[in-house]
């Protein structure tokens, strides 16, 4: 999903937060919770912390708004591939930011949710930022070894409870069907590697609900809603979460027309925890997208009834809040990436409040959910 390259510019300012830890640039220590939401006993719920603006005061009302309205953060951080190219032991800026984001995180009474990201935001079906000269292959030792290095630091570093180690894989599955194999290769060796140090660790991979389903044109023109269960299955025993995006405006008119057992097949067909990795309803419409107030009421309902429970284990919304796309085309167009700021705009208005904070009214529903 093309949303992606918001969540990638949110790292531009994400990083200016290691300048206000300490005079060195060194983090401070990550304060602890009281009582971590993890405990709750039933489903967690949060957001990406994506502001609506680029600027360090945004970001960190953002965490504010989160905790009033969530139990988690979701962070997924591509990987920096020279940085753990020989080590899982070595410096990186990436550590730091991480490192200060899980301090405003459980400043605002929140747990952290981690995703290990190998690919490109703008393109599921390609690698992200690889080095010049790597081939882009998940049979590339660099690539594997800097995959299994940065997963074992944020493992030791920060301990998190849920880690995904890639996210709509389905969607390089797709596309690249002969190195998917060794990407799948990769995830049961890392997957071995994390547990035999932290076995308590739940470890997942999102799958692309959509696509999964065959409704994306640009992958399947027939069988619809017949689910692409091995996509899923093949990564048996080793997924302690079966967790998907969803972004059902792409496909249907409207919130209500979400068919009424759409999600059912994921709760019937796994008797593991199941979750919502990432996904929302824009409350406008945009271009050929459908998007109103009441649809994303709809599809709140939607997943709730439908998969809502004890065996829902997290439920990402991708934003709390919509963002001003003009702050953000700012940046963009300072990182020559001013062609990419309509695709940007199909997600302005997913939030569950406008981009002052003013609530929307799918705010109250999804509060209820968690109360």
């Amino acid at each position: 999903m093309k949303k992606r390259l918001f969540l990638s510019l949110v790292t531009f300012v994400l990083a200016t937060l290691s300048c206000v830890s300490s005079p060195a640039s060194t983090p401070g220590p990550i304060p602890s919770l009281q009582t971590s939401p993890f405990n709750l006993g039933r489903t967690v719920y949060g957001f990406f912390p994506s502001p609506p603006e680029i600027s360090l005061q945004s970001v960190m009302d953002t965490y504010k708004a989160i905790g009033q309205h969530g139990d988690v953060v979701l962070l997924q951080q591509n990987i920096p591939w020279l940085d753990f190219e020989k080590s899982s032991d070595g410096k990186s800026n990436a550590i730091t930011d991480i490192h200060n984001q899980y301090i405003l995180a459980h400043q605002n009474g929140l747990e952290v949710i981690f995703v290990v990201d190998p690919l490109n935001g703008l393109n599921r079906r390609e690698f992200q930022g690889l080095p010049v000269g790597w081939k882009p292959s998940f049979a590339n030792i660099n690539i594997r070894n800097a995959f299994t290095n940065f997963t074992l630091r944020i493992v030791r570093e920060f301990h998190p409870k849920f880690l995904g180690l890639a996210s709509e894989i389905n969607t390089y599955d797709d596309t690249h069907p002969n190195d998917f194999l060794n990407y799948l290769s990769l995830y049961n060796e890392t997957y071995k590697l994390v547990k035999a140090e932290a076995p308590e660790t739940q470890i997942f991979v999102t799958f692309q609900w959509e696509e999964l389903n065959n409704l994306m044109p640009t992958v399947a023109k027939e069988n619809k809603f017949v689910v692409n269960w091995s996509q899923v299955e093949q990564f048996e025993p080793n997924l302690d979460v079966w967790a998907i995006s969803t972004y059902p405006f792409v496909i249907f008119p409207s919130g209500e027309a979400i068919p009424a057992n759409y999600y059912l097949p994921l709760l019937a067909h796994t008797s593991k925890p199941i979750a919502v990795a990432e996904g929302g309803f824009p409350s406008t419409p945009v271009g050929s997208f459908p998007g109103d107030p009441q649809s994303q009421i709809d599809y709140l309902n939607a997943i709730h009834s439908q998969i809502g429970g004890e065996r829902l284990a997290f439920w990402i919304y991708l934003l709390i809040n919509d963002f001003n796309l003009d702050s953000y085309a700012h940046i963009m167009n300072q990182r020559s990436q001013s062609s990419d700021v309509n695709t940007l705009g199909m997600f302005a208005s997913v939030g569950l409040t406008e981009a002052d904070r003013t609530p929307k009214p799918a705010l109250e529903l999804w509060d209820s959910f968690r109360k």
